[in-house]
């Protein structure tokens, strides 16, 4: 299996609604993106310490085992208040398929993809909104990339139920060689203790001519002090009759 993600997992990849600023939240971590926009002046480095991946497949020999590793990253700065450049990279990878007894390890480095994230004005206490237009370009390795440049355009809608409860629907269309497909993400965040906060997410996606793909991931975020946060999380697909899997560790920096 390949790491996906329209920004680049999934891992990922990343959605965290809490603010560590009353302007500002990291995007890590989920497949989504968040409202909040980087200051003007200021730059946001969220980086994968990794991302892993696993999925196993019935072949007419056996069982065909892969086992993806990345270190993906994104760095967000922003242009005007409610206006932000992101540039992100899948980052170096690696992967083992294991089939039939025997080994086939490689490793390259990803896509590179440039953003711009637009803050919406709901005129609400309580309603966010955020737009996305990103291109991702297949300049990585054979194996880690794309075969075709990839054009996404993305929107997320969040809402503060209340101090612990934040909800939130990302979507995202996405254009590569020609055909489309669509994915949906709704996402719960919320607040546990102290510095400790998680996420729980659902991942339905539609890509032409192919079947649906969904999964459902959960995590954890501990925010040090407002500039750096951690987080770890786990994801589970749910189309197929196969085990897939994902997981890692990330860390979120505010220059």
């Amino acid at each position: 299996m390949k790491l996906w993600q329209p920004t680049a997992f999934a891992l990922a990849s990343a959605v965290s609604m809490h603010s560590l600023a009353a302007e500002f939240s990291f995007d890590r971590l989920g497949t989504g993106f968040g409202t909040g926009i980087t200051p003007v002046g200021q730059l946001a480095w969220e980086q994968s310490l990794p991302s892993v991946s696993y999925s196993k497949q019935g072949t007419d020999e056996g069982y065909e085992k892969t086992t993806t590793v990345q270190t993906d990253m994104l760095f967000r700065t922003g242009l005007t208040d409610s206006m932000e450049l992101q540039l992100g990279w899948d980052g170096p990878a690696w992967t083992q398929i294991r089939h039939a007894g025997q080994k086939v390890n490689d490793h390259g480095l990803g896509d590179v993809s440039v953003g711009v994230k637009k803050a919406i004005d709901l005129q609400d206490d309580k309603m966010t909104m955020a737009v996305l237009g990103q291109v991702s370009f297949a300049t990585g390795n054979q194996g880690f990339s794309e075969d075709h440049d990839r054009y996404t355009i993305g929107s997320t809608v969040a809402y503060q139920q209340n101090e612990l409860l934040n909800t939130s629907m990302t979507m995202f269309y996405e254009l590569e060689d020609g055909h489309w497909s669509w994915t949906a993400v709704p996402t719960l965040s919320y607040q546990i203790v102290g510095k400790w906060s998680g996420f729980s997410e659902f991942v339905y996606r539609k890509q032409e001519g192919q079947a649906d793909q969904t999964s459902l991931a959960t995590g954890l975020v501990y925010s040090l002090n407002n500039r750096t946060q951690f987080d770890a999380s786990i994801g589970v697909g749910l189309s197929g009759d196969v085990p897939d899997y994902t997981g890692g560790f990330g860390v979120s920096y505010l220059f």
